[in-house]
């Protein structure tokens, strides 16, 4: 049995799928080849024993060995340890790395979900709350555009700095988000179609797609 092990819900709506932050994760280890197994816990029926390993009652978390890591930015950290396929290490590739990780989490993912979940509540547009955040993301996005313009990756090679980011901006561009933003489309479509993430989205849609074929025919 592999060392490590990623734990996400056994299920979740539709409309959450292709986008639950345990595909962070999966991304990252597919693009290091290390070996791991999925394990689950209720979507509905949140345990003590999950609100120990996540004290928010989310997912995902990892286990590595006897180690246990929350937080989708700590476990692409702690992997980037384990892998220079995730983390250069050439010192100053390994700094730009390190940077735009922290940056897609407190920069961009911080203008980004709010948007997103106005989008999703249907209350996009025309209220007080959609233009301070809308004119957030645009301000965030407007940063990133000359950024990604001028290199390929974030750091020089791919990295999980380029995982983290592109799931950032992939929840955005699903509305749209990107359309005035070429560069940064161009982008999330260069990211998504690396082999490592068709994997990883492929396996969690299967997944909670298994879920639905158990929930309909119990044995």
């Amino acid at each position: 049995m592999a060392d490590l092990t990623l734990t996400t819900f056994d299920w979740v709506p539709e409309m959450p799928r292709g986008f639950v932050r345990d595909l962070r994760v999966r991304w990252a280890l597919e693009e290091a080849r290390l070996p791991y197994r999925v394990a689950s816990v209720p979507f509905r029926d949140r345990s003590a024993e999950h609100f120990a390993h996540q004290p928010f009652g989310q997912v995902p978390w990892l286990t590595d060995g006897d180690i246990s890591i929350f937080e989708s930015g700590a476990i692409l950290l702690h992997l980037g340890e384990r892998s220079d396929a995730l983390l250069p290490t050439d010192p100053h590739q390994r700094n730009e790395a390190l940077k735009w990780l922290f940056a897609a989490l407190n920069s961009v993912e911080m203008a980004s979900l709010p948007w997103s979940l106005l989008v999703f509540s249907g209350e996009s547009g025309g209220t007080s709350a959609w233009t301070r955040f809308d004119g957030f993301l645009q301000s965030r996005l407007r940063h990133m555009e000359p950024v990604l313009a001028g290199r390929k990756w974030l750091a020089g090679p791919f990295s999980v700095a380029d995982v983290l980011m592109a799931d950032v901006l992939r929840l955005v561009d699903r509305f749209d988000g990107l359309a005035e933003y070429p560069a940064c489309r161009d982008y999330v479509a260069r990211a998504t179609a690396r082999p490592a993430f068709a994997k990883a989205h492929a396996d969690q849609m299967a997944h909670f797609a298994a879920a639905d074929r158990a929930a309909a025919f119990p044995t």
